[in-house]
């Protein structure tokens, strides 16, 4: 588990934009459960890819986009493990990843962005992905 110094200030980047943390089992399944609206759901992590290409990319869309999702979410992986793993039964069929993206409507899974989807694109292109996805599933 990594240490609450390092981890707080990368959780910071998200709750400042609006996301709840969630850092346990039930409330994952508390925000997943809604059967009505939309959930934008992130799973943190302390990579590089995290820090240079994930959050940078869900504040530029969340900035830029005509339509957003209606509930903001994360938990943060290797360090609210419970959370993680149960966010993670929700992502089925998709394998755990971190960091990683996952769009829900109406209590069903309709997006999903995998670490492999993040590694490699900078933030402008992962936000531009996450505003399609909002304008098709928002």
């Amino acid at each position: 588990m990594y240490p609450e110094p390092l981890v707080l200030p990368m959780k910071a980047e998200l709750t400042n934009l609006g996301f709840e943390d969630l850092k346990t089992p039930e409330a994952v399944n508390n925000v997943l459960s809604s059967n009505e609206g939309t959930v934008l759901m992130v799973v943190n992590s302390v990579c590089g890819c995290a820090a240079g290409a994930a959050r940078p990319g869900v504040k530029l869309a969340l900035e830029g986009a005509t339509k957003k999702p209606s509930k903001l979410a994360t938990v943060f992986a290797g360090f609210d493990s419970e959370a993680v793993a149960e966010a993670r039964k929700h992502f089925a069929p998709y394998p755990p990843s971190s960091p990683a993206m996952a769009i829900f409507k109406d209590g069903k899974l309709v997006h999903f962005i995998e670490r492999h989807h993040i590694e490699g694109r900078n933030a402008q292109m992962i936000g531009e992905h996450l505003k399609a996805a909002f304008e098709e599933f928002c």
